[in-house]
């Protein structure tokens, strides 16, 4: 806990963000930090609330919330650091574009806004590299056994360094020409600005992690390859199947899916050279962005940055409720309104519609989406709603880029999944036991190739619980 009456003291005071009209002209992060005594008193508003749902309900890492906050609060900063490493490989990662379902849960929140503890979070760890105090934590000793983590999203990375501290030698292969995964190319740099990625890759380098990039496993080096050299593998390859639509027009030139287009505008930031075709850009067009998700608003912030002319973003579902409804109730996340940075940089939202058509024109180009407005029906019996179109409700919404952002459905189902013979979930995910093995003897499989598409944190957990059972694993085999 923090000061015993501070969250009656101190009211909450959330981190401040650059103004609109300076940040929509760079990829810059947004946030900045706030002052040390101001933090410090943000801590003291941690309540002993006795049984911290922040903590056992909230945070799938189980995050050791009220002790840091408490360190914080009585400004034992590395202490706060120890404790927030003792549970999260990526805490610099997580206190950026982590949702934070735990201060969603957090007692506080009952009836006054919650202890700010993403923030929190954000500021011991950045303190930490400032003073020195993050350094590499090579294994003591080497076991001598051999293990590949398949994917360097944050499944992947906090799986590898596990490993490598436990005295493994580990390898990593990524596909892509750079290790990060999602992070990389899913996150925009107005989030996360890859030298936050790259700093703690260094320090994995230093443990003795190895990262081969642009290596498919399963077809660039074979599973037969992967058994004779290694004693065991961690497959960590995400949920990177889109959903797609089956409309006409979708093959239309100005039809995107999210992460193509996320993927272009990362690379440029990069100072990458694209290829004509991936070189995706919202400059000088009028966007609409299908999903309204989180990934949909990060589509919606990328093409401000790239000079859209206008943007809009429409969804399916019903407009949330500006609060709580009686079956939402804490400490479960609360199914409502939010309007995020993208969106106060300038975003036309449309609830309750339904895409029909893409329209183009006599070059092949999109020009149009033809729309419906729906009306969504009670919940039944199942848990489940549908929905029905309002006669006479069609429109035209105007666009030349369209880009979908309606989240993954499973994870790819390449020759690594075949070759290695896994067993799909019913989601058509990996399937695993409880200690997170797969079909194959001494294949282990963690995050969303497991889950589906899920928070970060849960992929955090699930890397580092994947890594203690291959570890056990090693010691007997």
């Amino acid at each position: 806990m923090g000061k015993i009456t501070g969250f009656m003291e101190y009211q909450r005071e959330d981190a401040p963000k650059r103004p609109v009209a300076e940040r929509v002209r760079d990829s810059r992060e947004i946030e900045q930090l706030l002052p040390q005594d101001r933090l410090q008193r943000q801590a003291g508003r941690c309540m002993d609330c006795g049984v911290p749902y922040c903590h056992t309900f909230g945070c799938p890492l189980h995050n050791r919330i009220p002790d840091w906050n408490d360190m914080v609060w009585r400004g034992q900063w590395r202490r706060a650091l120890d404790l927030l490493h003792a549970t999260n490989n990526l805490p610099e990662v997580t206190g950026r574009i982590c949702p934070a379902t735990c201060e969603a849960s957090c007692t506080l929140g009952i009836n006054a806004p919650a202890v700010s503890i993403r923030q929190i979070e954000l500021q011991v760890v950045e303190r930490g590299w400032r003073e020195g105090w993050i350094v590499p934590q090579p294994a003591p000793m080497r076991t001598g056994k051999r293990a590949v983590v398949v994917g360097s999203g944050p499944a992947g990375l906090a799986a590898a360094q596990q490993l490598a501290r436990a005295g493994h030698t580990v390898v990593v292969y990524e596909k892509a020409d750079r290790a990060g995964g999602i992070l990389r190319y899913g996150i925009p740099d107005f989030k996360l600005e890859k030298w936050v990625l790259d700093r703690r890759i260094g320090q994995m380098l230093a443990e003795g992690v190895v990262f081969e990039t642009r290596v498919d496993a399963g077809r660039d080096v074979s599973v037969n390859y992967l058994r004779r050299t290694f004693d065991a593998v961690v497959v960590a390859a995400g949920s990177r199947v889109p959903r797609d639509v089956e409309l006409p027009g979708r093959n239309l030139q100005g039809v995107h899916l999210a992460m193509e287009y996320l993927t272009a505008q990362n690379r440029r930031v990069a100072g990458d050279t694209l290829a004509p075709g991936d070189d995706v850009s919202a400059a000088g067009r009028t966007v609409v962005v299908v999903g309204g998700g989180d990934t949909g608003a990060d589509c919606v912030g990328t093409a401000r940055r790239q000079g859209a002319v206008a943007i809009t973003q429409i969804e399916i579902l019903p407009e949330p409720p500006k609060e709580r409804s009686i079956d939402n109730p804490w400490p479960h996340w609360p199914q409502i309104l939010r309007t995020g940075s993208s969106h106060d940089e300038g975003c036309t939202r449309m609830w309750g519609i339904s895409t029909k058509e893409i329209i183009g024109d006599a070059a092949g180009r999109v020009r149009a989406l033809r729309c419906v407005r729906v009306e969504w029906g009670a919940v039944d019996t199942a848990g489940r709603r549908s929905f029905k179109e309002v006669p006479g409700a069609e429109f035209e919404l105007q666009a030349d880029l369209v880009v979908f952002a309606m989240g993954f459905v499973h994870t790819e189902h390449s020759a690594l999944v075949t070759d290695f013979g896994l067993e799909l979930n019913p989601g058509a995910c990996l399937l695993t036991d409880a200690d997170l093995m797969t079909s194959a003897p001494g294949v282990f499989a963690a995050g969303d190739c497991v889950l589906g598409a899920r928070l970060i944190v849960t992929a955090i957990d699930q890397g580092r619980r994947a890594a203690a059972a291959a570890d056990r694993y090693l010691r007997i085999k």
